[in-house]
């Protein structure tokens, strides 16, 4: 008998020598922490009050659902504990509104009640609830909740943080990007007449990683002139600005003093030898064409750019194309000029890949073929008119607001 007594109380001892260490954790660590009581009945609310009182937690109080959601919304809790069954405004409608509240969506809910069914459990789970706590419930597994909810709270507001600061950042970076797209855009040549009988129009669309697509017309003399289209390879405001860079290089001066001839072969394989490749593997492509009044002749040299083609009165189009390196891959590479005949009426289009490199939602390509279709349906509608509409069917065709990648093509109307 004396033993069995013995043992009783060395048990009761144990038990109350385990639950000491949790119980101390939890009066220190819950001093930062809010917690919301919402139940209709004074008595339990008043004891589940003293009780996380006692423990250090900062406790709220409502009688009803609707003073309750009130008090959410404003001191905006570590945890709300919400009784189930309450007049106007009961455990599940409370836990409807706050789910349907973007402010406060995510607020961890503690659901008591007196139903231990699996179906009306899965039913408060599917309106919102968090967890579920037992009237019947022990202080022991009320502290034990209570802290799992807190930690599932902390770590659903750290992960809020995280996120805000990503997108500030991400809200910087777009500042940057669309600056740096001004910058860019300054450089650009203003439309209009750039030799009698030669109009120019252009259109250019940065995405929101901004690429390195940048043209330019070179005013060689009053019966040429040349005009270019180049694309570093990547995206963001680096390729951008070693395009920028490069472009000091291609101004009629720095090419008379450095080149010595409006040659377009000539002046990409000096290009070439100028700008290899960067330690990180960075290249550009580009087209460089010299149109010439006085011959009726279109000279041109490509470095891994096929983004230029000639249209004729008739529709028949012309690609302007090179099997070509890019610049930079091997420094003794010499490229060469091509020639065309050029007729009144034809209309040179140079653009980047951006333009017919757009894919569907699907995938799928919008393609050079849809390219050409969809300029011969614009028949000979003026220019700017021309690249306006075909850059929006290619943004129909992509389904999105923003491409994937820079579109810059420049139009020139050659009424020689």
């Amino acid at each position: 008998m004396q033993k069995g007594k013995t043992s009783s109380v060395k048990s009761a001892t144990e038990s109350h020598e385990c639950r000491l260490p949790l119980l101390k954790t939890c009066c220190s660590w819950a001093a930062s922490h809010t917690v919301l009581i919402v139940d209709d009945e004074p008595v339990t609310r008043t004891a589940m009050v003293a009780r996380l009182t006692r423990l250090g937690y900062r406790v709220l109080q409502a009688s009803d659902g609707k003073s309750g959601l009130e008090l959410l919304r404003r001191e905006r809790p570590d945890l709300t504990i919400l009784d189930w069954m309450m007049p106007e405004l009961d455990g599940l409608a409370f836990c409807d509104e706050v789910r349907r509240d973007p402010n406060i969506l995510s607020s961890q809910i503690l659901m008591m009640t007196r139903y231990d069914q699996p179906e009306q459990i899965a039913e408060g789970l599917a309106r919102g609830a968090d967890d579920f706590l037992s009237k019947a419930a022990t202080s022991y597994e009320i502290i034990a909740r209570v802290q799992a909810g807190i930690r599932t709270a902390m770590l659903i507001r750290r992960l809020e943080q995280v996120t805000e600061q990503i997108r500030r950042k991400q809200d910087l970076l777009e500042r940057e990007l669309q600056s740096a797209a001004r910058y860019v855009e300054s450089l650009l040549p203003a439309p209009g007449t750039l030799l009698p009988g030669i109009e120019m129009a252009h259109a250019y669309r940065p995405a929101l990683t901004l690429g390195g697509d940048l043209f330019n017309v070179v005013r060689w003399d009053d019966h040429s002139l040349g005009l270019y289209l180049l694309d570093a390879s990547g995206h963001g405001v680096s390729p951008a600005l070693r395009s920028a860079s490069f472009s000091t290089f291609l101004r009629e001066d720095s090419l008379l003093n450095q080149v010595g001839s409006s040659d377009p072969g000539a002046i990409l394989t000096e290009a070439n030898r100028q700008f290899p490749l960067t330690e990180d593997g960075n290249y550009f492509t580009i087209i460089f064409v010299l149109l010439d009044i006085r011959s009726r002749t279109l000279f041109y040299a490509t470095a891994g750019h096929h983004g230029a083609f000639l249209q004729r009165l008739s529709g028949e189009i012309i690609w302007l194309s090179q099997r070509s390196l890019p610049l930079g891959f091997d420094p003794t590479n010499v490229y060469q000029t091509a020639a065309v005949p050029l007729m009144k009426g034809d209309r040179l289009y140079v653009l980047s890949d951006g333009l017919y490199e757009i894919p569907s939602p699907d995938g799928e390509l919008w393609g050079q073929p849809r390219l050409e279709a969809t300029m011969r349906e614009e028949g000979r509608r003026p220019v700017a008119e021309v690249l306006s509409h075909t850059i929006d069917a290619a943004a129909r065709w992509h389904g999105q607001e923003h491409f994937p990648d820079d579109v810059a093509v420049m139009g020139i109307e050659l009424g020689i």
